[in-house]
């Protein structure tokens, strides 16, 4: 018993117009995902330099005047960004132009090469979809992350810088010390702001922090 292929049903006009509709939607396919790819890099370039300018305009300028392990955590957070951000623009950029490599030659006007170029693009479409859609997460949480870490340079607590203790015949007063003018110390102590006279002072030396103590009268 021998087996053989048979010709298929005669084609109709709807069979020749849905062939002429597969071919333009192929056709039509790779500048329509790179299309897509440039609009998503256009604006979430934008919302990323917008995020950063608002950190950089409202947030602290040093971050390791925040107090410990916030700022570790700010540094920890923001190479995350960096990560996230560096390999989502990567993404989007191969999504919307190809790879960097150099257009093979093909011999144009053959059916055989027409094919070929079709099913090509096809494979670069679907590439660059695949590209477009790992870019995209990853650069919104690139923008999240970034917002975290200007959350935190906002809200993270400062860290304690030195404190002075000035001890006078009349006590000892402890704080952060604000200004020196005229022999006359103003520190800015739990109580409130007290100025201690230099003059009198039997001892002037820093701390790492203040102590209950009487400040004597």
């Amino acid at each position: 018993m021998s087996w053989g292929a048979l010709p298929g049903p005669a084609g109709v006009p709807a069979d020749r117009l849905a062939a002429r509709r597969h071919r333009v939607l192929l056709r039509e396919e790779l500048p329509r995902v790179r299309e897509s790819a440039l609009a998503w890099r256009n604006g979430l370039a934008a919302l990323l330099a917008g995020l950063v300018g608002f950190g950089l305009l409202r947030g602290r300028s040093d971050v390791g005047s925040l107090a410990a392990p916030y700022a570790v955590t700010v540094g920890a957070v923001l190479l995350l960004a960096l990560l996230c951000g560096g390999a989502g623009g990567l993404s989007l950029v191969r999504a919307a132009h190809g790879r960097p490599a150099a257009p093979r030659a093909t011999a144009g006007g053959t059916h055989t090469s027409r094919i070929d170029s079709a099913a090509s693009d096809h494979t670069e479409a679907l590439r660059a979809a695949q590209a477009l859609a790992r870019g995209v997460p990853l650069t919104l949480w690139c923008a999240a992350l970034l917002t975290a870490a200007v959350a935190l340079t906002w809200y993270g607590p400062s860290k304690d810088g030195p404190r002075v203790a000035v001890t006078t015949p009349d006590g000892t007063v402890c704080g952060d010390p604000l200004r020196t003018h005229g022999g006359r110390m103003t520190l800015q102590t739990d109580a409130g702001r007290v100025t201690a006279d230099l003059t009198r002072a039997t001892t002037v030396h820093a701390v790492t922090s203040c102590v209950p103590l009487p400040t004597g009268g």
